[in-house]
């Protein structure tokens, strides 16, 4: 067992740790009620040495986990190997136009009307971001690995904290830990895998993956996470090129993945235990699809325009992978139906014009918003690994 974790490193430390190595000189979301819990069991099995070494200086209760403890890789880097900022600090679009390109890839929150874009060029250097938007402290989560970005509550019984990586990784996915009690969480998922905290689930709240033109467009006000993090990193390139063409993944199980290809981009949604996923192939011949998930009635956008992060040398020339949207399609009460009119996403019923962010831009509902449902634009492979269940859109 010692050996296959082992190789599994070796082959993939050139393109790994030059991730993780230290400082070089190179509208409302309206989120469910806290706390969610899992019904995950809770496994009790002795801590295996390698875990044991690796985690000597930790204060993780490791005799509460929620998963087998082989299920665990190291990544290569230690605790916090790739560092995570805190407070950070913010600058305009204008002063961001210096140096982020229109198509790259931001993810967008907006919450209480402060809406906020953390470039991928920062983001693949560092993963997590503990900040505060809108008076709400969340967690800005983006594993490359797994293409998965994700934003949380940090809040957990009413007790706010503070996040960081943990150098370990479940089906390639990163594993987060909390620097309050150092339980460890799954990025993909939010659960709480091993520690005080099992049994607990953090709040994933509704974020965007897309361009800065299509927050720009959209946000004119916004505000943009700066480069000035304290770190010295190469923002701006990527220290995974040619990740997104590769068929073989890194530190997951090698095995069938069913219906898509492992690297397929999906849009990847959950209501009511129900999970679905949309390919990326099948939104750029459909880039409005209607469908029900659990019995409600939803709408996924998709448009082109947006940079793949995990391409080529330099993000910006990444190659044109698109970005999504997944909203209820009602207004005041009212269904809408939807399609798209040249570059445009209109509705049937009024001709209104509606951008990514489920905003209508122009006509007689211009203003009005669509209410966003969480989603997430994974790799098929590291989405089905955690969701086997899921229904594929066809």
């Amino acid at each position: 067992m010692r050996k296959r974790y082992l190789t599994l490193i070796s082959i993939s430390v050139s393109l790994f740790l030059s991730a993780c190595s230290s400082d070089q000189s190179a509208p409302d979301n309206n989120p469910p009620e806290q706390p969610k819990t899992s019904t995950a069991e809770v496994l009790n099995n002795p801590l295996p040495p390698r875990l044991e070494a690796l985690s000597a200086n930790w204060e993780t209760n490791w005799e509460k986990h929620t998963i087998p403890y082989d299920e665990f890789v190291s990544g290569g880097p230690p605790r916090d190997g790739i560092p995570s900022i805190e407070n950070p600090e913010f600058i305009s679009l204008r002063e961001s136009k210096d140096w982020l390109s229109p198509e790259e890839p931001v993810m967008v929150v907006d919450i209480n009307g402060d809406a906020r874009a953390y470039p991928l060029q920062i983001l693949i250097w560092h993963e997590i971001v503990n900040d505060v938007v809108g008076d709400k402290p969340v967690l800005i989560s983006f594993c490359p690995l797994c293409n998965s970005a994700i934003v949380f509550d940090r809040e957990v019984n009413g007790e706010t904290y503070e996040f960081g990586t943990s150098g370990l990784l479940v089906n390639s996915d990163l594993v987060m830990y909390d620097r309050t009690t150092e339980t460890l969480w799954q990025q993909l998922t939010g659960e709480a895998i091993v520690g005080d905290l099992v049994g607990n689930q953090l709040t994933m709240l509704t974020s965007s993956l897309v361009s800065f033109e299509n927050f720009m467009s959209s946000f004119p006000d916004g505000i943009v996470m700066s480069r000035e993090t304290g770190h010295d990193r190469k923002y701006g390139q990527n220290p995974y090129q040619g990740y997104d063409s590769r068929s073989s993944t890194l530190f997951s199980k090698e095995e069938d993945h069913g219906l898509l290809p492992a690297k397929e981009r999906v849009v990847a949604v959950s209501l009511d235990n129900e999970d679905k996923a949309y390919p990326y192939s099948v939104l750029l011949d459909h880039p409005v699809i209607h469908d029900q998930i659990a019995g409600e009635n939803v709408v996924i956008f998709f448009k082109k325009g947006t940079a793949s992060a995990l391409d080529s040398k330099v993000i910006a020339d990444g190659k044109d992978v698109g970005a999504s949207g997944v909203f209820y399609p009602t207004v005041d009460g009212e269904k809408l139906t939807f399609k798209q009119d040249g570059n445009d996403i209109v509705d049937n019923e009024t001709g209104s014009t509606w951008d990514i962010f489920g905003k209508a831009t122009s006509g007689p509902l211009e203003g009005s918003q669509l209410e966003p449902i969480v989603h997430g634009n994974h790799f098929w492979f590291s989405w089905v690994a955690f969701k086997p269940s899921t229904d594929v859109y066809q």
